[in-house]
């Protein structure tokens, strides 16, 4: 089967991670409707999600290091289109919280395992591909913005649109399925033997901390960029929304085209430069005097932030190919905690300071990075 088979189809399992992530969010009114839950439960909520997924990813890790991300991301895709219907379902708190616990610790196992994939196709290829699959995975989301967004206006029953996300999900999942790389030899762990060691190394720690401050900083545009415009700059809600869709775009659009900037200069060049300039971005946004200036900013930081974070990915997988699950569970898990992360500590900040001066740890988090990248992002042959 050629790397080119393989990469479309860990096109098409991003795109799906996507895709039935984006369908749940997108309901996510009508659902808390029906089961009675609170905005303030909705946060304990999606805690629960989070801590699942996280416990998911180093599951994950280990599942990956014995038999390989082509049979976890498969039977990770099955389960989280299964579980997609799950809250649509859900009629209580409980069986809300039964039904995200499961969605989130699946989707951590898939997230690890796609990006495993990812990086066998990479290095089939011997150039960088990697951050056009997260493009994919944003475009998932875009997908399901506009299709939930269509659905929840023609008035579809939460249970009936779920229920055929997930099964075009168990379907995209299938068809993707023989074309996956299988674990090249000597990569997995046969039953019975001693597991790979993967130290905790300095470069392992810096990558992860990379990966945690720049998911911090995206965690901030997700969940602030639009109260930034609203609250701070007095705008409307819907010119508001420009703020996240701005981002939301370069991030897309930039995540389509880096892999070529980072096979011409280097991945390490690459995050030094992108990460400045997300830096210089969210600045612009601090600062910015009116809404115009605002959006403009908030889509200079996502050209900034969208191919640095694959890097990261990228080199935790090369490490040791027949470790790559526990080292990427490691820093994806360490990045996803950033995502979480990041918006409450903000929010947190708010408490003593403005929303623009709480843009500061974000703000130092990407020039942090952008002075690490050469130290984590160094070009060395994978073990073999």
């Amino acid at each position: 089967m050629p790397p080119s088979a393989a990469r479309r189809s860990t096109f098409a399992i991003f795109a799906l991670n996507g895709f039935l992530l984006g369908m749940w969010v997108v309901h996510i009114p009508e659902i808390l409707e029906r089961t009675g839950a609170s905005t303030v439960v909705l946060g304990y909520l999606l805690l629960l999600l989070g801590g699942t997924a996280l416990l998911g990813m180093q599951v994950g890790g280990r599942l990956i290091d014995r038999f390989g991300s082509r049979v976890v991301a498969v039977v990770a895709g099955l389960a989280l289109s299964a579980c997609l219907v799950g809250p649509g379902l859900a009629t209580s708190v409980p069986t809300l919280a039964i039904a995200l616990g499961l969605l989130g610790a699946f989707n951590g196992v898939i997230d690890v395992a796609q990006n495993a994939q990812a990086v066998e196709v990479e290095r089939a290829y011997g150039r960088p591909i990697i951050s056009g699959f997260h493009a994919f995975f944003s475009l998932g989301g875009l997908v399901a913005a506009l299709v939930g967004g269509g659905l929840i206006a023609l008035d579809t029953d939460v249970r009936l649109t779920l229920s055929a996300a997930g099964a075009l999900g168990l379907l995209v999942t299938l068809a993707a399925r023989p074309a996956l790389l299988p674990p090249a030899p000597g990569t997995t762990r046969e039953s019975g033997a001693p597991r790979v060691r993967a130290p905790w190394t300095l470069r392992v720690v810096v990558l992860s901390l990379l990966a945690f401050m720049l998911l911090l900083s995206e965690g901030v545009a997700y969940d602030w960029s639009t109260v930034h415009l609203h609250d701070s700059l007095g705008t409307s809600k819907s010119v508001a929304a420009w703020a996240f869709g701005a981002f939301s775009i370069t991030m897309t659009v930039v995540r389509l085209v880096a892999d070529r900037i980072v096979a011409r200069i280097g991945a390490a060049a690459y995050v030094q430069r992108a990460a400045l300039i997300g830096a210089f971005g969210l600045t612009g946004a601090a600062l910015a005097p009116n809404a115009t200036v605002a959006i403009i900013a908030w889509a200079v930081f996502g050209v900034g932030l969208a191919g640095c974070v694959p890097q990261f990915f990228s080199a935790a997988g090369n490490i040791d190919p027949a470790a790559a699950g526990t080292y990427l569970a490691r820093v994806t898990g360490m990045g996803y905690l950033g995502l979480l992360a990041g918006p409450a500590i903000i929010g947190i900040l708010t408490n003593w300071v403005s929303l623009t001066t709480a843009f500061t740890v974000p703000i130092v988090g990407c020039l942090i990075a952008g002075l690490l990248a050469p130290s984590a992002l160094r070009t060395e042959k994978a073990k073999t």
